[in-house]
C-alpha cells in the first residue's frame, strides 16, 4: 500500500476496513438527500420528430457543434446556460437522445445490467487497450457488484484474434463483456465518454458505480472503496486531485502543447470559460479543481447525474480532454459533496498499466 507523510507521519494513502468487516458490509437501501436538486429529467426527441432517415433527421438538428448528433441532441448556447442554474428538478441532454442516436446494445446485455446495484465499470473501443482483470476484492464483493466492460466489434475482433474468447455469459474473468453497436461519434474518445460519463443512464438501478480507465488494472474491494471514499467523508462523488496542475488554463496549454487535442477546440472552450467568468485560480473546499479522472467513484444520486450530464455535454461540444470541463462544471454544482483525494490515493486504488496503443478510429460508411 502507498504511503504519504501527514504532519511528519507515514500514513497510508487509502485506509480500508480489514477484510473481515468488510464482508459484512451492505448498500445502503435507501438513498440520502444530497442538495437542492430532486430530479433530473433527460430530453429526448419526440416520437413524432423521427421521421425519414437518420441523415434526413440529423438535418432538423440546426448543430451548434460539430460533434452534436442524433445521440446528443443539438444543446443551444441557451439551454446550456439554463442546465447550470439549479432548480429541483432539471431538464437536460443527457445522451441517448433519439432511438436511432447509436451507442446499442443487444437486450440480453441490457436486462443484465438493469439487475446490478453497484458496478466497476471501463470500456475500450477501437482496440486500443487489454483488458486488466481486477484485483484485491472479496469473494462477498463479487456477489454483490458487476463488473462491466464495454467493448464495439473492433475490440471484440482484435481480442479473438488474440485468443481472448468470450466464456460462458458473456465473460472474460470477472468482467461481463457488453458489446455495443453503432458507435455515435467517429472519435473514440468520445464513445468512450458514454460508459464513463453516463453510467447511471446505462445501469439505471445501481446505487453506486467506479469507473476504471483502460490503461488501468482496479486493486481494491470496491465495497470497501465506497465506503472509504464515499462512506467515511460523507461524500457523493470521489476523485483524484490533478498530479501537475491546479488551473484550467494552463492545463489548456499543457495540452495543446502536448499535442492531445485540437488547438481550435481547446482554445475555443478556453475563451468561452473566460467569458463566462470562470476564475484562473479557482479552488474547491481548498482543493485542487482540477481533476485526474481516470477513476470516479460516486453514488449515483440526483445531483451527481446531473454533474456527469453538463460533464458530458461540456465535452461533447468542446472537447474530449474532460480535466478541463470538470472544475468548471463543479464551480456550478459547488454544494455536491465531493471528495478530492490526493493522487497517492488514486495509486493505491489502481495499478496504470499504459495504453497498448492507439485506438483505431470509427470509419463511418458514405
Amino acid at each position: 500500500m502507498p504511503t504519504r507523510s501527514v504532519n511528519g507521519v507515514r500514513e497510508p494513502c487509502l485506509k480500508l476496513l480489514p477484510p473481515e468487516d468488510i464482508e459484512h458490509l451492505e448498500l445502503p437501501s435507501e438513498q440520502a438527500s444530497d442538495g437542492p436538486v430532486r430530479s433530473v429529467v433527460y430530453a429526448v426527441l419526440e416520437s413524432r420528430q423521427e421521421v425519414g432517415d437518420n441523415a434526413t433527421a440529423s438535418k432538423q438538428l440546426e448543430m451548434e457543434s460539430q460533434n452534436f448528433n442524433l445521440f446528443t441532441g443539438n444543446q443551444t448556447l441557451q439551454e446550456r446556460q439554463e442546465s447550470f442554474k439549479v432548480q429541483e428538478t432539471m431538464t437536460v441532454h443527457c445522451g441517448f437522445y433519439s432511438e436511432r442516436g447509436g451507442f446499442d446494445i443487444d437486450l440480453e446485455d441490457k436486462r443484465f445490467m438493469n439487475n446490478c446495484k453497484a458496478v466497476v465499470s471501463t470500456c475500450t473501443f477501437g482496440g486500443g487497450d487489454d483488458l486488466y482483470q481486477p484485483i484485491g476484492m472479496l469473494q462477498t464483493s463479487l456477489k454483490k457488484v458487476c463488473y462491466v466492460a464495454f467493448w464495439d466489434e473492433i475490440t471484440l475482433l482484435e481480442q479473438e484474434a488474440e485468443g481472448k474468447k468470450l466464456g460462458e455469459n458473456r465473460t472474460i474473468g470477472v468482467w461481463r463483456i457488453i458489446v455495443v453497436h453503432n458507435l455515435p461519434f467517429s472519435d473514440q474518445r468520445l464513445n468512450g465518454k458514454i460508459p464513463k460519463m453516463l453510467g447511471h443512464r446505462l445501469f439505471p438501478q445501481a446505487r453506486y458505480s467506479i469507473w476504471v480507465d483502460s490503461k488501468s488494472q482496479f486493486r481494491r474491494d470496491p465495497i470497501a472503496v465506497f465506503e472509504t471514499l464515499l462512506g467515511r467523508t460523507n461524500s457523493v462523488l470521489a476523485i483524484s486531485e490533478h498530479g501537475a496542475r491546479s488551473c484550467v488554463y494552463d492545463e489548456g496549454n499543457a495540452i495543446i502543447k502536448k499535442h492531445k487535442a485540437i488547438p481550435e477546440e481547446v482554445e475555443r472552450q478556453l475563451a468561452q470559460y473566460r467569458l463566462d467568468g470562470y476564475p484562473k485560480d479557482a479552488r474547491f473546499d481548498g482543493h485542487k479543481a482540477l481533476a485526474e479522472a481516470s477513476v470516479i467513484v460516486r453514488e449515483h444520486t440526483a445531483t451527481t447525474n446531473l454533474f456527469m450530464c453538463l460533464w458530458f455535454g461540456e465535452v461533447v461540444r468542446f472537447t474530449s480532454r474532460d480535466q478541463l470541463s470538470f472544475p468548471y462544471v463543479l464551480k456550478h454544482l459547488h454544494t455536491m459533496r465531493i471528495n478530492m483525494f490526493p493522487v497517492c490515493t488514486r495509486r493505491a486504488l489502481v495499478n496504470s498499466m499504459g495504453h497498448k496503443h492507439k485506438a483505431k478510429p470509427l470509419i463511418r460508411q458514405a
